[in-house]
């Protein structure tokens, strides 16, 4: 069973989990020496399906099962051991792969608006399911495309991992929202919204519920958030008939980012609230996707700063004119 550390200098729990190194790889080896467990046909290669939409010819559309190699598994306690100066606990989660589509080369920016939907909208199901457990106090839904971004296996699929604590990363990014709120009266991703909404100059997508940007301080060059108009803190509340519109806007800003990116990598990562608390007035939930053009280094690990090398604007400003980025 994995296990949970926490780390007594900085709170933040560490997941050793060593069945994750059982994974299969489709980047190491000669093509075709791997079967994929996600095409049709090789359903036997996955556990059991826990939820799916209906395709032709008695076929599927969409999958979501358990992760077979997980970072988290539903057994076990949320009891806090201690150990001297030490905590942990055993690693209890839920771990769920979203297989997108029967197609094995078909990248979501190349997908039908409705079934991009479709995966925006069992994204907001499971998250409403798993919140159900009582153990359950974040659930988050991620997408490693690319091997540079960490996937290893090509076949299009997201990933859910829910857990029984908020990650120190989105206790951060709330805790920095409800400083702003307490500072200014209002919602900082609401500002960034009605901001970059008037400025233009890293604006990548819009329509009239979401608007996709190059974030005034990215991290990475060609980082890209996608923001919904309307203030909502939880992802999985969102009313399922924005589910097309934020579809349209994920798969033009993906298209515009694998345009002009050659050999695409990125990590999109959903962010909202913990699912236990209540809506928030000072929180905003946002997608955010980082393209891997290069790697995190020393002097970004040893002081938590960033170094880009690509400013937003010039980002945004490639990506709509659709021309070619060399590294």
């Amino acid at each position: 069973m994995p296990e949970i550390r926490k780390d007594p200098v900085f709170g933040r729990w560490v997941i050793i989990a060593s069945e994750r190194g059982l994974r299969p790889n489709d980047f190491r080896g000669a093509p075709g020496d791997h079967v994929c467990p996600f095409c049709p046909g090789n359903e036997d290669l996955t556990p059991p399906v826990i939820y799916s939409l209906p395709g032709p010819a008695g076929g599927w559309r969409l999958r979501v099962v358990r992760n077979k190699y997980p970072a988290l598994v539903s057994e076990g306690a949320v009891d806090n051991r201690r150990d001297g100066i030490y905590d942990s606990m055993d690693g209890m989660g839920i771990h769920e792969v979203v297989i997108e589509t029967p197609e094995h080369g078909r990248v979501l920016e190349e997908m039908p608006a409705d079934a991009v939907a479709d995966v925006v909208k069992t994204f907001m199901l499971r998250i409403r399911e798993i919140k159900k457990d009582p153990r359950i106090k974040y659930v988050m839904v991620f997408k490693n495309h690319g091997r540079n971004a960490g996937a290893t296996l090509q076949h299009p699929h997201s990933q859910i991992i829910a857990m029984p604590m908020a990650p120190l990363r989105v206790k951060q990014e709330i805790d920095g929202a409800a400083e702003y709120h307490l500072e200014r009266g209002t919602c900082v991703f609401c500002d960034i919204v009605k901001e970059e909404a008037q400025f233009r100059k890293r604006v990548v997508a819009e329509n009239d519920d979401f608007l996709a940007v190059t974030p005034y301080a990215s991290r990475f060059s060609f980082e890209t958030w996608i923001l919904p108009k309307e203030h909502a803190s939880h992802f999985e509340t969102m009313p399922e008939d924005r589910a097309g519109a934020l579809a349209e806007v994920l798969k033009t800003t993906l298209g515009k980012l694998s345009a002009s990116l050659s050999d695409l990598s990125y990590n999109l990562i959903v962010h909202t609230m913990p699912v236990k608390e209540a809506e928030s007035e000072h929180y905003h939930w946002h997608i955010e996707i980082m393209p891997k053009l290069t790697h995190v280094a020393g002097f970004e690990w040893g002081t938590g700063f960033y170094i880009n090398a690509v400013s937003p604007e010039e980002a945004a400003e490639i990506l709509n004119a659709g021309k070619t980025y060399k590294v």
